[in-house]
Parts: C-alpha cells; sequence; structure tokens
C-alpha cells in the first residue's frame, strides 16, 4: 500500500489563497462586490493631466472640429447647385424669384453651412466623446456608443420625416390656400430659410427619446413617472410643435406634435423595457 502524503493539491491551494484573500478583504472593511462596483464608478485614471494639459486638448480639439467644419462647408458650397435642387423638390414647381442683387449667392453660402455642418458633424461629436471620455466611469462608458448611435440615427429620421412628411403638407397648405387669387412666386431667400429651420428643429425634436433614455438610464426619472405626465406632455407637444414650426399653418404643426408626442411614449417604453 501507498501511504498517504501531506502535499496539498491545486484545488485545496486555490482555496486556501480564496479564503487568504477574503479575510484580508474583510479584515479591510471591504468586499469583492463592493469592490467591482467602485470599479464600476471610478473614473479612468491611468493618465493624469494637468489643467493645462486638459486645456491644451480641448484646444486642439476645438480647432480640430472647426477645420472639419470649414471644410465641410467649403466642399458643399462647390456643389450648392444639386443641393439646391433636391431642396426645391417638395415646392412642386413652385418658380422661385430673386428679389435683391446676390441673394442667390447668400442663399447658397446659408445652404453650404447647414450642410457642410450637417455633414461635419460626426467628426465634432468625436472630438467632444474623445475630450470628455477619460472622466467618465465604466457604467457610464457603456452607455454612451448605445446614446450616441440613437442620436444619430433620429436626427437623421427627423430630417427625412422633415422633408417627405412636414415640407410638403406645409407647402401643399400655402399653394393650395388662395390659388385661385394669387400666383406662386416666392422669395427664394424666404424658402431656404423656412426649409433648413424645420428640417434642423424637426431633427433636434427627434432627440427626445435619446434624453429620456439618458435620464432613466442614470436613475433620475422612471418610466411611471413620464407615463404618469402625460397630460404635461400633450400640452407640451402641442407648444413646441407650435414653436419649432417656422410656419403657422395647423398642418405642420399638427404632424410635427404628434411625432413629438409619439416619440415620447416611445421612449418612455424604452426606459420601461430597460427596468428603468
Amino acid at each position: 500500500m501507498t501511504a498517504p502524503t501531506d502535499t496539498p493539491t491545486a484545488a485545496q491551494e486555490s482555496l486556501t489563497s480564496t479564503a487568504i484573500n477574503s479575510s484580508k478583504n474583510s479584515s479591510n472593511g471591504t468586499s469583492p462586490v463592493a469592490s467591482s462596483v467602485d470599479d464600476e464608478e471610478a473614473p479612468d485614471l491611468d493618465v493624469e493631466m494637468s489643467l493645462f494639459d486638459h486645456l491644451e486638448e480641448l484646444r486642439t480639439r476645438i480647432f480640430s472640429a472647426l477645420i472639419a467644419v470649414v471644410v465641410g462647408i467649403v466642399g458643399c458650397f462647390f456643389f450648392v447647385n444639386p443641393i439646391v435642387r433636391l431642396l426645391e423638390v417638395p415646392a412642386q414647381g413652385v418658380k422661385f424669384l430673386q428679389l435683391a442683387p446676390g441673394e442667390y449667392f447668400f442663399v447658397s453660402i446659408k445652404v453650404a453651412a447647414y450642410t457642410g455642418l450637417l455633414l461635419a458633424s460626426p467628426f465634432v461629436l468625436y472630438q467632444i466623446i474623445q475630450f470628455v471620455l477619460p472622466g467618465l466611469t465604466r457604467k457610464e462608458r457603456r452607455i454612451v456608443a448605445p446614446i450616441v448611435m440613437g442620436s444619430t440615427v433620429l436626427f437623421a429620421g427627423g430630417l427625412v420625416f422633415a422633408y417627405v412628411a412636414l415640407i410638403p403638407a406645409a407647402l401643399n397648405f400655402f399653394i393650395n390656400y388662395g390659388a385661385d387669387v394669387v400666383e406662386q412666386l416666392w422669395s427664394i431667400d424666404r424658402y431656404f430659410e423656412f426649409v433648413l429651420l424645420l428640417l434642423f428643429s424637426t431633427g433636434l425634436a427627434f432627440q427626445i427619446p435619446v434624453i429620456q433614455t439618458l435620464l432613466g438610464v442614470l436613475g433620475l426619472v422612471s418610466s411611471k413617472q413620464m407615463l404618469a405626465s402625460w397630460r404635461y406632455v400633450v400640452l407640451g407637444g402641442a407648444v413646441l410643435g407650435a414653436v419649432l414650426t417656422p410656419s403657422t399653418d395647423p398642418v405642420t404643426q399638427s404632424l410635427l406634435a404628434g411625432a413629438v408626442l409619439g416619440l415620447y411614449f416611445g421612449g418612455a417604453a424604452v426606459v420601461k423595457v430597460l427596468g428603468r
């Protein structure tokens, strides 16, 4: 027979080390669960920077973002005529007039500025995220990507909704109203002020679910609280539709108010699904 040995096995050594570590954590007043929670809430301090280093990084990122915006505007200015023709499609063949010398030139600059800013916005957003990311906790970092992706998709959806539904509905109302009395000759400058403002205001209005989700994930507002305030939401949607709509026609205001309400209740549903 073989005599038993006193040499510990690998499993015994693992259990012993685990017990020692647990006793050490207990003696220090900490637990593995608390340590993991602290790691989730602690910011990334791998790289320490002075105040001047932060200011220098901020200056560099602002400069890079401005360069991207300028490049986008200049690039869009060279292709402004196709962009203008695309934005004239919802007008249904209405003739546009240049009522002052150089009016179309300044309209071209305005259209190029809006379009260039829109195209450069992903890079600008990237610069902002890269600047604030080191100060975020691991928990906050995990929600950055879904929030940014959702915001981008919803903003693009707002632009499409305005171009396909809101602008044609508003223009159709104005064209049909008094069509037998006045001839439809519009100022090109006023038309593009109307179209560009409606496009970007709708894109911003479509950010409501993103704000709701962010508040829900951070534990500031629950889905129950959001749904309980539905009366104020209906009133606020009507006011927001009237404020964001550059025209005064009831069709456009109703469409935008309905979209805002749908987005709000959709955002509340997302927060409820997330269990917040």
